[in-house]
């Protein structure tokens, strides 16, 4: 599935603006990382997982990341895309474990660029370009702050990827620096 037929497929099932640009800020965010941790002859692939990952959320929340396998299979898409889309529901929705390196960065990157996106919203530029490490590390100690943005999901994903907290929130800051124009934020 190309990447265009990805966001054809995403917009049957999403209207929203906000689950749109969510969407598409993850798509960016896991291209950036697929080419910083040499899987660069995979960043399709990975971009159109990060895409696809709540293709069914907006129309069926009580089923996310199990009614969109249905879809995706019906669809003929790759069974490697539609087991990476799902796992990053492992623990909440559906026991698909991320099992290779791409499907860890979803599965961690997914709250945590909600919460970068929140916290950009809040500042005078709008923007995450102006953000800084110690800024974000803030906001993501702050509970109350994009409180739907699980902290505890995001801290499993950094331990899946056997990285340290701080390395996640710092590349995931970088990258939505680097795609934001990309993003359309």
């Amino acid at each position: 599935m190309t990447y265009d037929e990805a966001w054809a497929l995403l917009c049957e099932y999403n209207q929203e603006p906000f689950h749109l640009q969510h969407a598409k800020t993850v798509a960016c965010v896991m291209d950036w990382f697929s080419k910083k941790l040499g899987y660069g002859q995979e960043a399709d692939f990975w971009k159109t997982v990060g895409l696809l990952h709540d293709l069914d959320f907006e129309q069926f929340p009580d089923e996310h990341c199990i009614k969109s396998q249905q879809i995706m299979t019906e669809r003929g898409v790759d069974p490697a895309m539609i087991h990476a889309t799902a796992s990053h529901g492992y623990g909440l929705t559906v026991t698909i474990k991320p099992e290779h390196e791409m499907e860890k960065v979803l599965y961690a990157v997914d709250e945590l660029t909600g919460l970068i996106g929140a916290a950009a919203r809040m500042r005078p530029s709008k923007s995450c370009q102006d953000m800084e490490l110690k800024s974000l590390k803030k906001k993501y100690k702050s509970t109350g702050f994009a409180a739907g943005c699980s902290r505890e999901v995001i801290a499993k994903g950094a331990e899946m990827l056997g990285w340290d907290l701080d390395l996640l929130l710092a590349d995931t800051l970088e990258a939505m620096k680097e795609t934001e124009t990309q993003i359309g934020l």
